[in-house]
């Protein structure tokens, strides 16, 4: 899910809430990341230690990091305390966060550009990371999300900007992540799920979600917005995003459609969209015939969560076969969004098209503290890795309910 100022700037493209499509390359077209301009693959600030990923981290640091956490703590992983600690520095005294903070001990002022998107990634990476000791931070920051919620019941990507479908969604996912039902946040009496449901188009349209409103109020089928609303709809946060039962996807109009339903709608969508080749296009000018990696991942997630598995399939598979290079060249939110929707669906991580996502991912930051395959030297160690393992059980339960975010991403038709 792209969060909202890449999509701001750049109108033809949608978080990530969990794609930066304005990357100098097409190939990492669909990487997770909210940037208001592209990043330079060679960093023009220095990479603090505890960071994942290599490249400059100005308008992304806190979205890949946060992505990274969750993928890791879903796949049982216990991340490096480093890398933990470097995401808890990022947080403003206000509960918020930027994209990326070069000097963390200096106090956030005017001038520093918090927004929604990297807070509530933050929110739900930090609501399971360190055991769960960090859930007053988490708290703090879905606190601050809380008090810029539109009349409308949604949020945009500045505070105060008007309501988008992807940035609504990885609010709600920060919700649901400290364990607040997201329909109990009301503004002016509306929840963020009427915010959602006013950007849906009805079924003769293919039942999609728009990113916003164009300035004439009108709505445009936007599958990234899609992807994220369903996500949104379903009340769920980037680790909470299990599988449905498998079932037939249709669209069924609704004078008020509820959550479900009109998430229903969203994931047919999507369904039909990727029935021919697989994977979601890209909506970059120039690009419209090249596959989104990265918002093909949340479509799986969406899939997932409303159809089943089955449901999922084809994208997943394509994903399976065609993301290596992708991967690789766009770094840690990559690897953490095919590790979620590899989870969404029942998929090993492990075991990706051949590949070992998991590793892969923790290859890009600092060594975590305990992974699923550590082996145990001693009953003490064993005892400790398995209360981590019950631990994490224990706190994603928190979350049971999107990104990208989330999310990786997005565009505004």
């Amino acid at each position: 899910m792209l969060p909202g100022s890449l999509r701001e700037r750049h109108p033809p493209i949608m978080n990530v809430r969990r794609s930066a499509a304005v990357l100098a390359a097409l190939a990492v077209i669909g990487t997770a990341a909210p940037a208001v301009a592209a990043p330079s693959p060679s960093p023009s600030v220095a990479i603090p230690d505890g960071l994942y990923g290599s490249t400059d981290p100005t308008y992304d640091g806190v979205w890949r990091q946060s992505l990274a956490l969750v993928a890791q703590i879903r796949s049982d992983v216990k991340p490096a305390a480093k890398a933990v600690d470097w995401l808890l520095g990022q947080q403003c005294e206000n509960g918020a966060f930027a994209p990326f903070r070069a000097e963390p001990a200096k106090a956030c002022d005017a001038k520093v550009m918090v927004d929604t998107n990297s807070t509530a990634a933050a929110a739900q990476a930090l609501a399971l990371a360190g055991d769960g000791n960090h859930m007053d931070v988490a708290k703090k920051a879905a606190q601050w999300l809380k008090s810029l919620q539109n009349k409308d019941g949604g949020w945009g990507y500045t505070p105060g900007g008007p309501s988008d479908a992807n940035s609504t969604s990885v609010v709600i996912g920060a919700l649901n992540a400290i364990g607040q039902g997201p329909e109990t946040a009301v503004n002016d009496g509306k929840s963020p799920y009427d915010a959602l449901r006013e950007l849906a188009l009805p079924c003769a349209d293919g039942g999609a979600f728009a990113y916003q409103p164009d300035k004439k109020g009108k709505l445009a089928a936007n599958a990234d917005a899609t992807a994220a609303a369903v996500l949104g709809l379903k009340g769920m946060s980037m680790e909470s995003a299990k599988a449905a039962a498998d079932t037939d996807l249709t669209c069924a109009d609704a004078t008020h459609p509820d959550p479900d339903r009109a998430a229903a709608n969203g994931a047919s969508y999507l369904a039909e969209t990727v029935r021919k080749d697989g994977y979601l296009k890209s909506a970059l000018a120039g690009a419209e015939d090249q596959p989104d990696y990265g918002n093909t991942a949340d479509a799986v997630v969406a899939l997932a969560v409303t159809g089943g598995p089955k449901a999922a399939q084809k994208p997943l598979t394509w994903l399976e076969e065609n993301t290596a290079d992708w991967a690789k060249q766009s770094g840690p939110a990559a690897y953490a969004q095919l590790i979620l929707a590899a989870a969404a669906t029942g998929a090993d991580p492990r075991d990706f098209g051949g590949a070992n996502l998991v590793e892969q991912l923790n290859a890009t930051g600092p060594a975590p503290q305990a992974t699923a395959s550590t082996e145990k030297s001693d009953d003490d160690s064993s005892s400790l890795n398995v209360w981590w393992i019950v631990g994490v059980g224990l706190v994603a339960g928190i979350g049971i309910g999107f990104l990208l975010s989330g999310r990786n991403k997005r565009r505004q038709p």
